[in-house]
């Protein structure tokens, strides 16, 4: 990547927000067009799975496309045996940029629908299971992305990252936040994409766990990666993703 560190921080925050106006909006609509909850959740996985899968191929070879902290923090953590990763300086930009464009995202979404711009939501998610839920999400998300750059296949992070988190909707009790920036944004509004405030910190603490179980995994699965094979960028460190074809 090529992009100054304000470019790239730019595209975390436009990325982030966007995804978070996708999620938060497409949960709007599908409750307003229906009173199935199963209804509600299909229409919301796949309006996010689309837009995810859209915002990483736009915004990919400008800032690797992260939109997630704890996949900048792998990046970085990854990055640092041969000292090619992400700066300190380069991650502080990165997760601020991407937890303001989060809580952007969901202020947009409230606005486009006629909500109140913010309300915190009431959307108690503080039981064990959903915490247990986060962690394996994460877990996975973590393993998908980092393992394809092991084996020189980041090019399609783009189609498997969406389709993974697609999955994890229905397959995780938590519907997979598995991000802490989406999670902070997501306390802003009162809808059905929304989480309580009270649950966001247990949230965030078992998707950092989830993030170092699944760089655990990567390390058990692929061993340890050669020097070249080391990058800045989580879905971006293979050459040839400076074109992707496309989570």
């Amino acid at each position: 990547m090529s992009a100054s560190l304000g470019r790239r921080a730019v595209a975390e925050a436009m990325g982030s927000a966007a995804l978070v106006a996708v999620v938060v909006g497409s949960g709007i609509q599908a409750t307003d067009l229906s009173r199935d909850v199963g209804v509600q959740l299909l229409a919301n996985s796949l309006a996010t799975v689309f837009g995810l899968g859209v915002l990483i191929v736009l915004l990919g070879p400008v800032s690797g496309a992260h939109f997630n902290p704890v996949v900048t923090l792998a990046a970085w953590f990854t990055g640092r045996r041969d000292g090619e990763g992400l700066t300190a300086q380069e991650v502080a930009a990165y997760v601020l940029a991407q937890i303001a464009g989060a809580t952007a995202g969901a202020v947009l979404a409230d606005a486009m629908f006629g909500r109140p711009l913010v309300r915190w939501s009431t959307h108690d998610r503080s039981a064990g299971h959903l915490l247990l839920g986060e962690t394996v999400a994460t877990a996975g998300l973590v393993l998908l992305i980092f393992g394809l750059a092991r084996v020189g296949r980041a090019h399609v992070a783009p189609v498997a990252v969406a389709s993974y988190i697609g999955a994890a909707y229905w397959f995780t009790s938590s519907t997979s936040f598995a991000n802490p920036a989406v999670t902070i944004g997501r306390a802003f509004t009162d809808t059905f994409a929304g989480i309580a405030p009270a649950s966001v910190a247990p949230f965030i603490a078992a998707q950092v766990v989830g993030a170092v179980l699944g760089l655990a995994l990567v390390a058990a699965v692929f061993g340890r990666p050669a020097p070249a094979q080391t990058g800045t960028s989580a879905l971006h460190a293979e050459p040839e993703l400076a074109a992707p074809t496309l989570p």
